[in-house]
């Protein structure tokens, strides 16, 4: 019994030891591996963490592009500003519609035609109606009477038509279609070969630009803008 005894002392030290010797040995290595493994290394990422880092930095080089956009229309608008300051002669979006090549018959003289007395009477009605604040109704004259001006092949006319229209379209917040209008101003200016009305018509749709956050767009306008400014 005695010897049964000793030889269980014996065996179960000896368990006791092996296990403590191996829980000293795999505990650290386990430990060990948990400390070295890297876990904010960029393979073992989220995907969805390492999508929104990449959003992120194209959200932020968008936003500095931006920025630089808008530092370059302030910068213009100043200039502008100083230009206008200078020769004293600040555009409204209501055009003046007075412009014409010298040499020009004065609208006082007699007219013949009767579409040319209804176009002059439809371009007055569209800019009083501008004037008062009313550009739906300025536009339904504008239309019409840039119609007639095509018909009568009156370039002038049609100019002043094409100007006014832009300009109330403007007005109601429909920037494409009164890009539309201001363009057809410079194409008329190139087509026939003089440039009246053209400084506020690159104004104008620098200005609808803006509106539709086009800063690029609006930028070069306004670019030509300040080139006619400085020339006039």
């Amino acid at each position: 019994m005695s010897g049964m005894m000793g030889a269980t002392e014996l065996r179960f030290p000896a368990m006791e030891l092996l296990l403590g010797n191996a829980l000293m040995f795999t505990t650290p290595l386990n430990a060990l591996a948990e400390t070295c493994e890297a876990d904010n290394s960029f393979f073992n990422m989220p995907l969805l963490l390492s999508v929104a880092l990449v959003g992120a930095t194209v959200g932020g080089l968008v936003a500095r592009q931006r920025k630089g956009e808008l530092q370059r229309v302030n910068e213009q608008l100043r200039q502008i500003n100083a230009a206008l300051r200078r020769q004293a002669k600040i555009e409204s979006y209501a055009p003046t519609l007075s412009y014409a090549p010298s040499g020009r018959i004065p609208e006082s003289e007699v007219i013949i035609d009767p579409r040319k007395h209804e176009l002059i009477s439809r371009l007055k009605a569209g800019k009083n109606f501008l004037r008062n604040q009313e550009p739906q109704k300025a536009s339904t004259e504008f239309k019409v009477a840039l119609e007639l001006a095509q018909s009568l092949k009156d370039s002038i006319e049609e100019k002043k038509a094409a100007r006014g229209l832009g300009a109330s379209l403007q007005r109601q917040g429909q920037y494409r279609d009164a890009i539309k209008y201001h363009s057809m101003v410079l194409a008329i200016s190139e087509r026939e070969g003089e440039d009246s009305g053209n400084t506020e018509a690159y104004g104008a749709i620098a200005d609808c630009y803006t509106e539709l956050g086009d800063l690029e767009s609006a930028g070069k306008f306004y670019d030509n803008y300040i080139a006619r400014l400085e020339k006039d």
